[in-house]
This record gives structure tokens, C-alpha cells and sequence, in this order.
């Protein structure tokens, strides 16, 4: 968890108002049943009120709508489960630590550009003609094909694959095992026997878009697979050949 935060900065974070201390110290945030004195807690619909009475939370983020007889420092907002979300944020710490410049063992193809504060994890591999934007972060053991471009600030964890000709936006998060731009399947049958008919497209992924571990995201047959800007896919999905998923969409 992070240093402390007062109630008070915490409402004017998201834009609340304080009912009781303000002052009130916060050090992490926690569910209602288990929430401390120094925790902040969420309280967002009426068949929670039984908890939020018991609850032993220092303070909760509340509705509108929210009783004003609730027994705890209240921040009260038009939306309490998004406020408590960007609250929780303060405290969150990394997912895993920043790489720290290029490993020893990474092995990077003569004409690979990488911008500034590029990070590179051990045993990573990064084909020729490849770019990587300012501030990418790649994990341990991945792999970058020829001709990818990948945008800034993008968090790529460990075992990843970016297949040949792959377009990745800015803040792209792809997580452990992601397969990005394998092989389409497609096959045609002659003479009885299966034949593999080339996969020459490429997948696009937009800004924000967050991809779930071991989620394998085929390239297109001619063109593109298209994952919209801000998109959220879970882990274990597969995307195939051609589709196009749109901005912002959440697929589980």
C-alpha cells in the first residue's frame, strides 16, 4: 500500500463530498467486510447497507442516495464504484517493477529502433525493422517479429509473442503468454487432403487496449485482425483471423 492519504484529499481526488473528519488518515483501501480503521471501503448499493453499518472501515466512498446515518466518515459521490476505483489506484502498487535499460542477454536485430526509456527483461528477442516507442516496456523471454511497430509506453510482461508485420498503439498492456499476430487458420481441401492457404495479414491493436494472459490474437488472411482503442480482453481468449473487435468493447 502507499503513504497515507487524509479523507479530505481523497474526496477532492474524486471530486466529493466529506461527511465527518476529513483529517482522517487513510492507508489502503479494502472491502467492507474487511476494512480497518485506516482503510477506505465502497458502499454502492442498497443490499450492501447491512455491511456498510457493520463495516469497520475508517471511512466509505457512498451514492448520492447513501443513508447520512451510516456511522463513518463518508465521501459522498455521483458514482461510488468509480470513484473508489481511482482512489484504490493511489495505493495499488506497480504490477512489476520499471526495466531498467537492456538487458545483457536481450538479443536486438541491426536496424531495430527502440526510443528513449525503452526497457528490455532478459532472454528478450526483437526481429529486424522493428520499432519500439518511447518508454515500452518488454518482459522476460519475449519475442518481437520483423516489422512490428509498437507505441509508447506500452507494458509487454514476460513470455509475450508479437508476430511479423503486428501494429501495436500507445499504453498497450499485453500480458504473460499473449500471442499476438499468430498464424490464421485457414485451410482448403484437395485431392483430400488439407491444404494451408497463407496467412499475409497483420493484427492491429489500438491505444489502451489491455490484452489478458495466454489470449492468442490471430493475424488476418489479406489484412488486418482489429482490436479497438481501449479495448479489454480477458485471459485465455481467441481471436480469430479477420475480426475486428470494437473501441472500447470488454470481451471475457
Amino acid at each position: 500500500m502507499g503513504s497515507a492519504r487524509s479523507v479530505g484529499e481523497l474526496a477532492r481526488l474524486v471530486g466529493g463530498m466529506v461527511e465527518g473528519d476529513e483529517h482522517h488518515p487513510i492507508h489502503g483501501v479494502a472491502d467492507l467486510s474487511g476494512a480497518g480503521p485506516n482503510e477506505i471501503s465502497f458502499f454502492a448499493h442498497p443490499r450492501y447497507e447491512g455491511m456498510a453499518r457493520q463495516t469497520k472501515a475508517g471511512a466509505l466512498v457512498v451514492g448520492s442516495s447513501a443513508p447520512k446515518d451510516l456511522g463513518r466518515i463518508r465521501i459522498r459521490v455521483a458514482h461510488p464504484s468509480a470513484a473508489f476505483t481511482q482512489i484504490a489506484a493511489l495505493f495499488a502498487p506497480p504490477v512489476s517493477p520499471p526495466i531498467s535499460g537492456i538487458h545483457p542477454t536481450a538479443i536486438v536485430a541491426e536496424g531495430v529502433h527502440l526510443g528513449r526509456g525503452v526497457g528490455l527483461g532478459p532472454y528478450v528477442v526483437i526481429e529486424e525493422g522493428t520499432q519500439v516507442g518511447e518508454g515500452t516496456q518488454i518482459g522476460a523471454g519475449s519475442f518481437v517479429g520483423r516489422n512490428v511497430q509498437i507505441g509508447g509506453r506500452c507494458v509487454i510482461h514476460p513470455r509475450v509473442y508479437v508476430g511479423e508485420r503486428s501494429r501495436i498503439g500507445n499504453r498497450v498492456v499485453l500480458h504473460a503468454g499473449a500471442v499476438v499476430g499468430a498464424d490464421g487458420f485457414g485451410y482448403e481441401m484437395k485431392d483430400g487432403k488439407h491444404v494451408k492457404v497463407p496467412q499475409l495479414g497483420y493484427v492491429q491493436i489500438d491505444d489502451d487496449a489491455e490484452i489478458g494472459a495466454n489470449t492468442t490474437i490471430d493475424r488476418g488472411r489479406f489484412a488486418r485482425t482489429h482490436i479497438g482503442e481501449g479495448a479489454k480482453i480477458d485471459n485465455l481468449v481467441m481471436i480469430a483471423h479477420n475480426c475486428v473487435v470494437g473501441p472500447h468493447s470488454v470481451i471475457v
